[in-house]
Order: structure tokens, then sequence, then C-alpha cells
């Protein structure tokens, strides 16, 4: 017993200490108060309530601090809870079917928002009704089997202090930080809401719903915040979420605190007004929302500022406010939305409030001061008489009140409550109903004979219940199915509430959503966006006159699927055809969006990095999307295709006429003045020429792959041979009518062949060892032009291609400067004037052949080729034969023996 004198005799020492660590937004030292709501049964339920608190003067170490107990602020708003256990308890009383032989009883004591007040309740809880001796029972009633506990962590930490000896149930209908939880306390401990790290874990998934990477925090400055700041911020940067902010609102401990931080309230208030991001996610307690309602009012009455943003609250937050709030308006929290521990309707609730009066409550110490606070009024002989209130009738109603001061349905906590004592009923129901009427009867005989000490006596029942409450299911007075899991947490899940707020400073809560961490992947989290109201600054969008087209959207929104969604980012997002860059020196949500880079595509908001497309796709010009490339070659329906066949075939039929000509005038001086089977040979390569030119044209295929280019070199090889063969025969012919000449044997039609055939075999050999090395063939180029897909002939070996035109231009060459040797030789025999003229033409044509080629891509590449081929053909053709086709034909009389002798000895 030295422990409990100890004990007590600590708690019945002055407080001299002028503040508390443990406080969070007032102190007070509630010792020696006694509100309490005390109902005896066979098996009685302990609870803490938190509904009082009881502001200071600031301390003076003149005097002791008496504190005013009898006078406190209370949150109305709490009062629920204990009427939530006194209905539960009420309607299991009156149920047969559940413990039929066993009544309930509680008792109910304020903790006055006071951890220190936690150890001295727990002690009266074991104590007998009006006797404060721990473990000391004057009958054999009122045997405590459980307790449920209070708003916040704090109380679920402590209360298995002491509790825990006692193998003793404890219900938390309140948060329970994942951090504090350890197998010590695991066993006996059963929390009526899901763990608070699924919490967060609901709030990251809210946040990514809406697309909001930038949002903004705030919390107590207290050990609670700092743990949820320690939980949520990792969570948050691995989703990829930023904190625009982190608002830690300030303790408050004495009533001179409250002007005393007025300036520090204001600089949260303008922080958070001027911070882009317009989600916020709040945590905390009743005291957090009662000092964030001083912050906002003291705020917006400063500065003359509307609060236009997204409240995202935790489930212990809720909207309560004291007796010198109730004119404040409330509007800030409209479109808000709220995670809630999960609730039911319960219509037996909502008329057991409606028939409440204070006079028909017994042993209920909280009524009165709750009914004058919320009503404003007061009771004879009252502490709360002042002249400047009415006197309470008691038949005030509380569906009168406003949402902030009472609620008629029954909140999250409530229902955690009433589960809870559900869950308890439902266990001892399936305990007294697996154990024989002898089993229990052996078991008081060895408990008497063993002679065992009372609180051991306590903890042996006490433990009977735990297999039982675990992983338990049960039907509760709703009709609704409660499961507990194997950690002794409730499966439930959370809702997610809307709240809508009135002007008469009312509101009403509309379940949006759901997260339930325990449904099946993909359902674990839903939410019905056309269901929610935003705030109303959000709402502010104009229509066209038709009402079909938006003016203008403000700042922030996004009017997407036909529905208004707020934004909450650090920038605008990116849009398609841009990717994001960070920003030095700014959080990772922060960026600048830049085009993507040529050839590449970003085909969503907000991408990172651009994509390139498939091969056989292409950017558009936005580059937002991929669009099939067009397959292309050069081709007859085509314009340039069919102009170049159209001129090839003119020009074949134009060099058939003069082939026909010659041949019909072969017998003519003019004809036959320079070796008339090279004349033919030449004309005959033209007309093969200009052929050529419809091997390039039309889709490449196999065939034509293997023969234009072979074809297009082997007969300009011969075309030129024959130029050149012409030149040289012209030369020695000259040199052999000079007197003692030996060129006379050099003369005839043998060496004009020989040249000809050797000149020509040479590129032969070049096109054999092409085409038996690396032949060209059909291929398609998907990257040389943008948005094309080219079907064309690969060289195969792009060497032997220009050595194909190499030797071509070697032969043009040597041809162009023999004729231009022999250019002033007497004109009756000599060609070396058109032959110069027309070679060169066509060194002109292939010389800007080569950079033009290379320069070009795709079908146009093609296009150069067959210019150059109908350039040079033609050149050579209207250079040599067209001066002789005007002869036969337009003065014939020029074409006779004795005018080319005539001519002749003119010369010479």
């Amino acid at each position: 017993m030295v422990l409990w004198e100890l004990l007590l005799l600590l708690m019945k020492i002055p407080q001299t200490r002028f503040w508390d660590d443990t406080a969070s937004c007032v102190i007070h030292d509630p010792i020696g108060t006694s509100h309490k709501y005390y109902k005896i049964g066979e098996l009685m339920i302990g609870e803490i309530a938190s509904q009082m608190m009881i502001f200071l003067d600031e301390y003076s170490f003149f005097e002791y601090p008496i504190p005013d107990s009898d006078n406190p602020s209370v949150v109305t708003k709490n009062y629920q809870y204990v009427l939530a256990l006194a209905f539960a308890v009420s309607e299991i009383n009156n149920n047969l079917q559940i413990l039929p032989n066993v009544s309930l009883g509680f008792h109910i004591s304020e903790s006055y928002f006071n951890p220190r007040r936690l150890y001295q309740i727990t002690m009266h809880f074991l104590s007998t009704q009006y006797r404060f001796i721990p473990n000391y029972k004057c009958d054999i009633q009122n045997d405590l089997i459980a307790v449920i506990g209070g708003l916040g962590s704090e109380i679920s930490h402590h209360l298995p202090n002491i509790l825990d000896i006692y193998k003793m149930p404890q219900f938390s209908y309140g948060n329970f930080a994942p951090m504090q939880r350890d197998q010590t306390h695991s066993w006996y401990l059963y929390q009526m809401v899901p763990n608070e790290i699924h919490q967060y874990k609901g709030i990251i998934q809210l946040l990514l719903h809406f697309s909001w990477m930038w949002v903004g925090l705030m919390t107590m400055a207290d050990g609670d915040g700092e743990l949820f700041l320690q939980n949520l911020l990792p969570m948050l940067s691995q989703s990829g979420i930023c904190s625009a902010f982190t608002e830690k609102i300030p303790l408050v401990f004495f009533f001179e605190d409250f002007l005393n931080l007025q300036a520090s309230w204001n600089k949260i208030f303008v922080n958070v007004m001027e911070s882009k991001a317009n989600g916020i996610v709040v945590h905390g307690e009743t005291k957090t929302m009662i000092c964030l309602r001083e912050l906002l009012h003291e705020g917006q009455a400063e500065y003359k500022k509307t609060f236009g943003k997204v409240w995202i609250m935790a489930s212990q937050m809720d909207f309560a406010a004291l007796a010198f709030q109730k004119a404040w308006d409330i509007d800030t929290f409209h479109g808000a939305l709220a995670f809630a521990a999960h609730s039911h309707e319960v219509p037996e609730f909502h008329l057991f409030l409606q028939n409440l009066r204070p006079h028909m409550t017994k042993g209920d110490d909280f009524i009165q001061t709750f009914w004058e606070q919320a009503f404003s009024c007061s009771f004879p002989n009252s502490n709360f008489n002042r002249d400047d209130v009415e006197t309470c009738t008691g038949e005030e109603r509380l569906e009168s009140l406003s949402g902030p001061f009472f609620e008629m349905s029954m909140t999250g906590h409530s229902y955690s409550i009433y589960n809870a004592v559900y869950a308890l009923a439902n266990s001892l129901h399936a305990m007294y109903s697996s154990r024989s009427r002898s089993r229990i009867m052996v078991t008081r005989e060895r408990l008497k004979y063993t002679k065992m000490e009372p609180w051991n006596v306590i903890g042996l029942e006490n433990s009977y219940l735990h297999p039982f409450l675990r992983r338990f299911s049960f039907n509760n007075g709703a009709g609704e199915t409660v499961h507990l899991n194997e950690n002794g947490e409730s499966a439930m899940g959370f809702d997610i509430t809307n709240v809508i707020t009135f002007p008469n400073n009312s509101f009403h809560r509309v379940k949006v959503g759901r997260m339930n961490p325990w449904a099946l992947s993909g359902e674990d989290f839903s939410i019905d966006d056309n269901a929610i109201t935003w705030p109303r600054s959000f709402n502010q969008i104009h229509f066209g006159p038709e009402k079909k087209s938006i003016q203008q959207i403000p700042t922030g929104i996004c009017f997407c699927s036909g529905m208004v969604i707020p934004l909450s980012l650090c920038n605008d997002k990116c849009r398609p055809g841009y990717h994001k860059r960070r920003k030095e020196g700014k959080p990772f949500c922060c960026y600048d969006c830049v085009p993507c880079p040529q050839g590449k595509i970003s085909h969503q908001k907000d991408l990172d990095s651009c994509t390139t497309c498939q091969e056989d796709h292409y950017p558009n010009g936005e580059q937002n999307q991929c669009i099939p490339k067009e397959v292309i070659f050069l081709s007859y329906e085509e314009p340039l295709g069919m102009g170049f066949a159209i001129s090839a075939l003119l020009f074949f039929f134009i060099t058939a006429l003069v082939l026909a000509t010659f041949v019909k005038h072969h017998n003519t001086p003019i004809v036959k003045a320079n070796n008339r089977n090279l004349t033919y040979t030449l004309l005959i390569s033209l007309l093969l020429c200009f052929l050529c030119v419809l091997l390039f044209i039309g889709q490449p295929e196999k065939v034509k792959c293997l023969l234009r280019q072979v074809a297009f070199g082997m007969v300009f090889s011969v075309a030129v041979s024959c130029v050149l063969a012409k030149t040289i025969t012209a030369v020695l012919a000259f040199m052999a009518t000079s007197p003692g000449s030996n060129m006379r044997k050099w003369v005839g039609k043998r060496v004009a062949s020989s040249i000809v055939l050797s000149c020509s075999l040479i590129q032969v050999v070049i096109c054999t060892v092409w085409l038996v090395s690396s032949p060209p063939f059909p291929d398609v180029d998907m990257k040389s032009v943008a948005g094309e897909i080219v079907l064309e002939c690969n060289e195969g070996s792009v060497a032997m291609f220009y050595c194909v035109l190499s030797y071509m231009g070697f032969l043009a060459f040597v041809s162009s400067s023999v004729a231009f040797q022999a250019r002033k030789l007497p004109g009756t025999f000599n060609e070396a004037k058109s032959i110069t003229f027309s070679m060169l033409v066509f060194c002109t044509v292939w010389l800007s052949f080569v950079p033009n080629y290379l320069s070009e891509k795709g079908k146009y590449m093609v296009a150069v080729e067959i210019f150059s081929i109908l350039a040079s053909s033609a050149g050579l053709l209207c250079c040599i034969f067209f001066p002789k086709s005007y002869i036969i034909l337009m003065r014939p009389d020029l074409n006779k023996r004795d005018q080319l002798i005539k001519r002749k000895n003119l010369h010479i």
C-alpha cells in the first residue's frame, strides 16, 4: 500500500508550476473538481470525458494558483460523447437478447483536457463511489470491467500505465499515434477508430485524387503536432507532394496569451493567405479547433480578407466552439473535406436527445453546466448566474443549437463510443454463454481457496474478455455489423465528409467518400466529385451569353468534365507538348514548363519528360500527339513524277525522230562525215538514257532497284564513250589529211569501236562488282524526313555508286579536254565545237548534282538524279544533233558533197 499512499500524497500537493509541457491550447489545474456522471450497475464501464476547459489568470508566486473549477468553459459539442455512453448502456440494459441477467453501469469523469488528471481518474474508477481508496470495494457490485478513453493520443498512451496491471480492456475512440503503440500495450487496447497511419494514407489518396501537389500543413505546437509532421511529411514526399508551408499554432497558457499571441496569429494568417496552396491539411483535436477559430477570427478582422482555402481535416478535428465564439462566422469552413470515424444513423439516439431534460437525469454533474453555456442561461443558485442572462427553464430544445455547439445526429466519435459499449456487452455475453455455471462456481471456489489479492481477482476476470474481443464481429443497436481485427482495431474505416455551412452558423455534413484500408485493392478509397460543394470563392465562373462557353476561370480552378475543382499547385500544370524542368533552389513541386525537344511529344499534362514517337509515327506541330507517318515515294500520280515521265517520253520520241532522220538520210555527206555508226550508237544510248528515268519513278521494287543505277551508269558510259570516240576520230581524220602523215592507218571504224567498247567495258566491270558485292535493294527510311516514311532503293554500297559516277565523270572530262583541243580544226570535218559545248553542259549538270543530291532527302533525292539524267542527256542531244538535223531538214542545199568540198577549200 506504500505505492498508493505515495501517489495520493503527490496528487494532494498544490501545483506550483506555471506551465505544463503536456498542455496544448489551454492550461488548467482541475484537482478537486467534481464533474462526473455515475450510474450504478453490476458491471461498470469507465469513461474519460473531455469537455471542460478551465482558463487561468497568469500564475503569481505570491499565492497558490486556485483554479476556477466551478465555472469552466464547456465544449458543449463534446457532451454528446457522454450521452452516447449513457444511451448505449440504457439500450443494452433494455435488450433481453444481450446480458439478460446482468445490468451495466458507468462512471464518467471529466479530464479537463489535462493528461495529469488521468491517473487520479483511474484511481477513482478503481475505488468505491464515494471513497477514494483504490482497490477497495464495499459491495460486490460496480465492478469495473473496461475503460473508454477520451480524445487524444496522450490519454490512450497514459491509461495503460495503470490499467494494464489489471489486464483491463481499454477502448479508445480518439486517435492513436502509430509510433506510440508498442507490444506492452497492444494486447489490452482496442481502437474503435483505425490506426492514425491509415488516416495519413487516406489524406495522401485524397490529395492525389485531386492532383493537389502543393499543400499547406497546420497543427498545434505540441508533441502530437510534431509526431503528425514526422509521419506525414515523408509520406507526402514519397507521393510527389510538397509542403508549401508548415504552420504551428502557438500554445495558449493564460488569458493574457490571447492578447500576446495576436501578432503571431496574424502572421500565420497572412502566410497562409499569401500562399498559392489552396489545400490545407489541419491536424489536431477539440482544443486545436478552438485555437484555429481564434486565429482565423483575429486574422480576418485585422486584414478584412475572406479565407478562400479548402480545409482537409483529420478525424479528431470537429467543428467545436466555446460560448464566447457563438457569434463567430463559420463560413471559413464551408466546403471543407473532413475525415471522420465511420458512423451510422441511430434514429433512437435522435429521439433520446429530443427528450433530454436537466431535471430528468440523475447522477449527471455535466448537464447543468452544459445547459447553461449551450443556451446562455443560468439556473437558480448557479455560479454562472449573471444579470445579463435569462433563467434556464429546462425545456430548451437541443435541436435549436447550431452545429458547432451540438449536433443531433450521432457523430463519428459518439458512434465509436456506442460501438465500444456494444463490443464489450457482446463479448461479455459470448463469454458467459461459453462458460457453464458449474465451471464458474469451481473457479470462484479456487479463487477463495488461494486467497488472491482483490486486484488480482479483477485482473483474472478481465483477462477472460480479451480472447473474445480479438477478431470479434457483432451487430450493434443500429443493425450494422462491426468488426475488430486481430490488432484490436475497428475495421470500419473512415467516412469522408463535406461540410456545408449556412448563414445562421449551422452546418450540415454530407458523406462524399469512404476510405477503408481493409477493403480490396482499388476499392479502399472512393469519392464522389459531383457531391462535393467547394468553398464559395471557387464557384465564381462566368459563362458566355449562351452559357455554353466559359469567359473567365479564376486562378486556382480547374474546369474538368463540367465540374469546378480547385487546384493546389505551386505553378500551373504543364500542358501537353511541354515537360517539367525543376527550378533551382525550389521544392520539386515547383518547376518551369519547357517545350519538348524536336522529335518528342508529351501527350499528358505535367509529364517529367517527353517521349519519342514510334518509328512509323511523328510529332504533330503542337508536339502533343504522334501522327502516323505518310508513306511516300516518287509516283506517277503526283505532279513531279508525272512531269518527269512526260519529259522523259518526250525526249525519247525526239531522239527517236532524230535517229529516224539520220537513218533516212544515212547516205548524205553530213551523216557520213563523222562516223555514221558512232552517231547511231550515241543516239540509241540517248534513247536508253531517257528510258532509264522510268526506272526511278514508281514504288521501289527489287528489280527496279537492281537495274536503275546500273543501267544508268552503263548507258551513260556508252554515250560518253561515243562522244569521246567521235572527238578522237575527228582529230585523227584531220591529222591524217596532212602531207606525209602516218595517222592514216588509225583512221577507221575499228579505232572508234575499240574506244567505245573498252571504255564501256570498264564501267560494266565496276557495275558487276557492285551487283555481286553489295547490290541495291528496296528499303524504308523512317528517319530522314519528318512525318514521312520514304520507300527508297538502298544503294547497298555508296562507294560503288560514287565509283560509277566518278568513272562517268572521268570519261566526260577526257572527252571535254579532247574536244576543247580540237575546237579550232576546220569546221567541215569538225564536231568538236558542238561536243565541247555539250560536254560543258554535261559536266556542269553532274558537278552540281553531287551537292544537291547530298542536301536533299527522300523522294527529292531521286528527283535530283532524274533531273540530272534528263538535263545531261538533253544537252548531248541538243548540242550535237540539232545543228545537223537543222541542215538535213531545213537546209538540204548545204548537205551536198560539193558544198562540203567548197567549205573545205575555204578553210584551207
